[in-house]
C-alpha cells in the first residue's frame, strides 16, 4: 500500500512537472526558420540563422521581450517546396506561428497554408514582390525591398547614368530559370515599355556553374548594362564569363545575394566597378553589433563562428529579426499577452519609421503596405570596399504598385 502511494505521488509528481514544464514552454515566443540548409542556399542561411540566434540570446539575457523568452527553431527544407510544407506543418503542431523561409520557391509553396491557417510569414528580402499588397495578403510581410522593388532601383540608377533618357539603351537581364531568377521579369518588361530600353532576358539552367553558351548570346546583344540575379559561386562564374567574352566589369549591377567571399572568388581587383544593389547596411560599425560581440561573443554564448560578422549576411539577418522582435514586441504592448497570429499582425502593422536598428532604410508597415515602402541603394566595389553610388531610393513606385496589384488580383482570384 505504501509502496503504491509513493508510486502514485511519483506520479502526480511528473504529471505536475510536466505540466510547468509545458507552461515555461508556452511562454516561449518561437520563431521557425525553415531553411535551406543544405543546398543551394548554405551560403547565406549559416549566416541568418546565427545572427538571429545571437540577437535572441542578447535580448533573453535582459528578460526577452517583454518578459518573454525567445525560442529560434531551425529546420532544413533543402529549397525543396514539398520539404518547406512538411516543416511548416511539423513546426505549426509544436505551437509556432511565425514563419520564415528565406527562399522563393518554398514560400511561393507554404503561402496558401499559411494563409489558410492565419498564420504569419516573414517573406523580407524573397518571394512574391506583389505580398506588399496587405488587402490580400493579409498574413505575409515582404518588410523592406522586395525584388521587384530593387530591379526598379537598378533601372533608376542608370537612367541617370544615361542623363534620364534610357530609349535605346540596351539593358541584359540574367537569372537562373526557376522562381528566384523569374521574380523581377514582370517589372522589367513594364519598364521597358515605359521607358524605351531594349530588354534582353537571357535564362540560365540551374545550378548555374556553366554560363558559357549564355555570355555568348549576352556579347552578341552587347548590352549597355547588365542586370545580374545569380547567387553565391554563380557570380563568380558569371565574372570570369564577362572577361571571357570582353564584357567591362563597369556593366554589371548584381541582386543584392552577394557578399565579400564572393568578391574574394572573383578576386578583389577582378572585381573593380562592380556594382550591388544594397538592402542592408554592411560592416561591423553598428551599436547592436558591437553590443552582440562584447556581450554575446565575450561571454562565450555566440551561436557560430564570429568571423561570420564580418559578412553582410549576418547584417541581414540581424535586420530581419529585428523587424520581427520589434513587431512581437509592439503586438504585445498593445495587446497583452497571449499572443496570436492575429495579434503579431497588428504589431508589425504598427511600425512607424522603423530601421531596424540602423540596418536598412526606414520602412512603415500598414494593413494595405506589408512591405514598408522599402528602399535600395547602388553600391559599388572599387578594389577595396564598397562604396555608396546612390542614395536610399524607391523608384518608379506607381509602375510597381500597378504590377503589384495586378499580381494580387490574380492570386486572390486563382490562388495562384
Amino acid at each position: 500500500m505504501k509502496r503504491r502511494a509513493l508510486s502514485m505521488l511519483a506520479g502526480l509528481a511528473l504529471l505536475l512537472g510536466g505540466g510547468a514544464a509545458q507552461a515555461q514552454a508556452s511562454n516561449n515566443i518561437k520563431f521557425g526558420l525553415c531553411y535551406d540548409l543544405s543546398k543551394a542556399y548554405t551560403f547565406v542561411t549559416p549566416q541568418i540563422v546565427q545572427a538571429a540566434k545571437d540577437y535572441a540570446t542578447l535580448l533573453n539575457a535582459k528578460g526577452g521581450i517583454e518578459g518573454h523568452p525567445i525560442e529560434i527553431v531551425v529546420q532544413d527544407h533543402g529549397n525543396e517546396p514539398q520539404r518547406g510544407i512538411e516543416c511548416y506543418e511539423k513546426l505549426k503542431r509544436e505551437g509556432v506561428m511565425m514563419f520564415d523561409m528565406l527562399s522563393t520557391p518554398v514560400s511561393r509553396a507554404v503561402l496558401p497554408r499559411i494563409m489558410a491557417d492565419g498564420n504569419i510569414l516573414l517573406q523580407s528580402f524573397v518571394g512574391r514582390g506583389d505580398a506588399v499588397d496587405g488587402d490580400v495578403f493579409k498574413w505575409i510581410f515582404p518588410i523592406g525591398p522586395t525584388y521587384w522593388g530593387q530591379v526598379a532601383n537598378d533601372i533608376a540608377y542608370i537612367k541617370t547614368l544615361h542623363k534620364g533618357n534610357l530609349k535605346g539603351v540596351k539593358i541584359g537581364f540574367i537569372y537562373p530559370d526557376y522562381a528566384f531568377g523569374q521574380e523581377p521579369i514582370p517589372v522589367l518588361k513594364t519598364l521597358a515599355a515605359k521607358e524605351g530600353f531594349e530588354l534582353g532576358l537571357f535564362p540560365n539552367p540551374m545550378p548555374g556553374r556553366d554560363q558559357a553558351a549564355v555570355w555568348t548570346q549576352i556579347r552578341r546583344f552587347d548590352p549597355d548594362h547588365m542586370i545580374s540575379w545569380n547567387l553565391s559561386a554563380m557570380h563568380v562564374v558569371a565574372a570570369k564569363e564577362m572577361k571571357r567574352n570582353g564584357i567591362s566589369m563597369d556593366k554589371l549591377i548584381v541582386v543584392n545575394w552577394l557578399n565579400e567571399v564572393d568578391i574574394n572568388n572573383i578576386g578583389p581587383a577582378e572585381a573593380k566597378g562592380l556594382k550591388r544593389g544594397t538592402n542592408v547596411v554592411g560592416g561591423k560599425e553598428h551599436p547592436l553589433m558591437q553590443q552582440i560581440a562584447k556581450e554575446v561573443y565575450g561571454a562565450g554564448k555566440g551561436a557560430g563562428d564570429v568571423k561570420h560578422m564580418d559578412d553582410i549576411y549576418y547584417n541581414t539577418g540581424l535586420a530581419m529579426y529585428s523587424v520581427m522582435f520589434e513587431g512581437v514586441k509592439q503586438a504585445i504592448r498593445k495587446d497583452k499577452w497571449p499572443l496570436t497570429p492575429t495579434k503579431i499582425k497588428a504589431g508589425l502593422e504598427s511600425l512607424r519609421g522603423f530601421d531596424a536598428n540602423g540596418f536598412i532604410a526606414p520602412v512603415t508597415v500598414t494593413a494595405k503596405d506589408h512591405g514598408g515602402g522599402g528602399k535600395t541603394r547602388i553600391d559599388m566595389w572599387d578594389g577595396t570596399k564598397w562604396v555608396p553610388q546612390s542614395d536610399w531610393v524607391a523608384a518608379y513606385t506607381d509602375e510597381v504598385d500597378k504590377v503589384v496589384k495586378e499580381q494580387s488580383a490574380e492570386f486572390a482570384k486563382t490562388g495562384k
